[in-house]
C-alpha cells in the first residue's frame, strides 16, 4: 500500500464536484486543511474513493469494485453517495438508515439577536481551545472535521459566545470549498433560547461572506429548532436529498479500502 497524504489525494479524487455546496465540500475541506481520510480501494489505478471527516463520508467511483467487506471503514458514518451505492452499502452493514435533509444557502440579512449581559459573541483564537475543549459533548461534535477544539480555534473558522470564561456556543465552517462553508452550530442546553447560536453565526456568515464565499446549512428535516435558527439567520432552502447513517459493518474481515492519512 502507498500512503498518501491527505493534501495529496488519490487521482480518482477527482470523482468528487468541486464548487457544490453543503457536505459536498468534504473533499475539497480534506485537501485543503488535511483534517480527514482519504481511502481508495486498491493503491495502483484505485476504481473506488472515499473521503472521511467528522464521522462524515462521500462515495464515488465504481460501486462494482467494492465487497461488502471493504465499507468496513465506514461504519458509524453518515454518507453521501450515488443510488447505485445502495446494494453493496445495503449488504455492508447492520444498519443503513436513510435520512431525509435539507441544504440552505444564506441570502439575507440575518434577524439581530439580543444578548444577555455579560455575554461576549467574537471569533475564537488559538488561545481558546482549551475553553472549547471543556465545553463538553453538546459542543463537541462541531469542531470534530477540525481534528479537535485547538483546530477549530487556531483555524479562524469559528465564532463562540463566552460568560464569565465558558463557551456557551459555537458556530463555524464545519466543512470548507472554494465557494462555500458549510455551517455548523450548537449551544450548551442550559444556555439555550438567549439567542447565543444566532450571534455566532451571525458572525461567521459575515467572516464567509468576507471570504467571497457563500454560507451553507444543511439539517435534518425533522429538526425543526435548526430549521427555524436557519431561517432567522438569514438562510434559505436550496434542496432537498438524502443521505445514510450507517451502523456496525455486517461482514468482518480485511477492507480493501486504503487509509491515506
Amino acid at each position: 500500500m502507498i500512503p498518501h497524504p491527505a493534501h495529496q489525494p488519490p487521482a480518482c479524487a477527482r470523482s468528487f464536484p468541486v464548487g457544490a455546496p453543503g457536505t459536498a465540500t468534504l473533499a475539497e475541506h480534506v485537501l485543503t486543511t488535511g483534517h480527514g481520510t482519504w481511502w481508495t480501494d486498491r493503491p495502483v489505478r484505485p476504481r473506488a474513493v472515499a473521503v472521511t471527516s467528522g464521522r462524515h463520508a462521500l462515495l464515488a467511483g465504481d460501486p462494482t469494485a467494492l465487497a461488502p467487506a471493504d465499507l468496513s471503514p465506514l461504519a458509524g458514518h453518515r454518507i453521501e453517495a450515488a443510488a447505485r451505492f445502495l446494494p453493496v452499502l445495503t449488504a455492508a452493514f447492520d444498519l443503513l438508515q436513510p435520512w431525509d435533509r435539507m441544504l440552505y444557502l444564506h441570502q439575507t440579512d440575518p434577524a439581530t439577536p439580543r444578548l444577555p449581559r455579560g455575554t461576549v459573541v467574537r471569533r475564537l483564537r488559538t488561545e481558546d481551545g482549551p475553553a472549547l475543549a471543556a465545553a463538553g459533548l453538546a459542543l463537541g461534535w462541531t469542531f470534530a472535521t477540525w481534528g479537535g477544539a485547538e483546530g477549530l480555534a487556531r483555524s479562524g473558522h469559528g465564532w463562540a459566545a463566552f460568560r464569565k470564561g465558558r463557551v456557551l456556543a459555537v458556530a463555524c465552517a464545519r466543512f470548507t470549498g472554494s465557494r462555500y462553508e458549510d455551517v455548523a452550530c450548537a449551544t450548551d442546553p442550559g444556555a439555550r433560547r438567549q439567542h447565543l447560536a444566532l450571534a455566532c453565526v451571525t458572525g461567521l456568515t459575515a467572516d464567509i461572506a468576507a471570504r467571497g464565499r457563500t454560507a451553507t446549512w444543511s439539517c435534518s428535516r425533522e429538526n425543526r429548532a435548526s430549521r427555524l435558527l436557519a431561517w432567522t439567520a438569514g438562510f434559505r432552502l436550496h434542496r432537498e436529498y438524502v443521505h445514510h447513517t450507517t451502523g456496525p459493518a455486517t461482514v468482518s474481515g480485511t477492507s480493501n479500502l486504503r487509509a491515506a492519512a
